[in-house]
């Protein structure tokens, strides 16, 4: 892959910590909406119902928006996109804390969405773009582990600023490190990707090699969330209140400590072993899940293990997707970001179902399944598929 750069190829940390900070920004919006939830209902004069669809108005604009804004964009030198990213988010931000009512603030979730989609797969392209083969996969870690990060302590901090401030200042404080990350944003080098034509860009998805990969994204984040969403019920006998929070933490330190071995692990033993030890993983934690759960210890240590199997994850599906395809990466790591957000949604509603229609117990087993499904999809045929060059 030939890329324009106007730095040298030596990996610049300052650079991959810019990015980090930026998706540790993105991360926190997008998870500590949920906690603040009962406090945005009461000031909106909405129930926390129609409260709770500020989340899926975000998912879903990021997930349509990911792959169209990479398309559109792949022609600009990345710091253009993000920073671009980071102005929407930030604009985003600062009108969710001026909102007066439910429309104002969904319309500035949009804006934000937008944002986080334009800048979040632009700092993986970029960080493995500024990497050398044998450091991709610790690149694309270090960048990864802002979003790992968010969940141990922006999440918390963000909840217990917003009961000690309002739910307002937590959007204005998130919009001020956005301000920060959008200022650093010309710093760093500059990149620009291969030219391909648009049509060629969108039919990346069409190759079955990466609709492969993404069908694994989908199915892995599933899993994933048809438990993680309904944590609280799971371990309910055991655990509430703040008790949970120490659950979440749990999960998130695993999520760091999973995600760190990938990075490593995948520059040593190649994307697939390492995608093949988190969804296996993944399957044993949840077909454990009704045993762990009847102790608070024994669902800490559930909570650790499916943060570390989780977060091991996504550093292989990116780095086999900047290898499948070369000449559109952007568009690859757009489509992957839809992936996990459409694959968050899917396990959700797919939780709930299994939740109401067959009870707690089955929770974790069909988790498992939609993880052992991911599995499958992942073991390469045997007829050898060209990829492109």
């Amino acid at each position: 892959m030939t890329i324009r750069r106007s730095s040298n190829d030596r990996l610049a940390l300052g650079a991959l910590l810019v990015l980090a900070v930026g998706t540790f920004t993105v991360g926190t919006d997008g998870f500590v909406l949920n906690g603040l939830l009962p406090t945005i209902a009461a000031d909106l004069r909405v129930s926390e119902a129609v409260a709770g669809q500020l989340t899926t108005v975000f998912a879903v604009t990021y997930a349509i928006s990911s792959p169209l804004i990479a398309a559109f964009t792949g022609r600009l030198d990345r710091r253009w996109v993000l920073g671009a990213g980071m102005v929407l988010f930030t604009i985003g931000m600062a009108g969710q804390a001026l909102g007066e009512s439910f429309a104002v603030v969904a319309v500035a979730r949009v804006l934000a969405a937008l944002g986080a989609a334009a800048f979040q797969s632009n700092a993986y392209v970029l960080a493995g773009a500024l990497a050398s083969d044998e450091r991709r996969g610790r690149a694309l870690a270090t960048v990864s582990n802002g979003m790992s990060v968010s969940m141990v302590l922006g999440v918390p901090i963000g909840v217990l600023a917003g009961n000690w401030f309002g739910w307002r200042a937590v959007m204005w404080g998130i919009g001020a490190v956005a301000l920060v990350v959008m200022l650093l944003v010309p710093l760093l080098p500059g990149v620009r990707m291969p030219t391909v034509s648009l049509r060629d860009r969108l039919a990346v998805v069409a190759r079955p090699p990466i609709a492969r990969v993404l069908g694994v994204s989908v199915l892995g984040t599933a899993a994933g969330f048809a438990a993680f969403v309904y944590l609280p019920v799971l371990v309910a006998p055991v655990a509430a209140g703040a008790t949970i929070s120490w659950l979440l933490v749990g999960f998130g330190i695993g999520q760091i400590v999973g995600n760190a071995f990938a990075g490593r692990a995948t520059d040593s033993l190649g994307p697939s072993r390492v995608r093949s030890i988190s969804l296996i993983g993944t399957v044993v934690t949840f077909a454990l899940l009704d045993v762990a759960v009847l102790s608070l210890p024994s669902s800490l240590v559930l909570a650790l293990a499916s943060g570390v199997f989780g977060g091991m994850l996504m550093v292989p599906q990116q780095h086999r997707l900047f290898s499948l395809a070369p000449d559109a990466p952007t568009v690859a790591m757009g489509l992957n970001g839809s992936a996990i957000y459409g694959g968050g949604a899917l396990g959700a509603a797919l939780g709930g179902v299994v939740l109401s229609s067959a009870g707690v117990w089955w929770v974790g087993p069909v988790a498992a399944f939609v993880a052992l499904l991911g599995f499958a999809l992942s073991v390469p045929s045997r007829a050898k598929v060209p990829e492109p060059a």
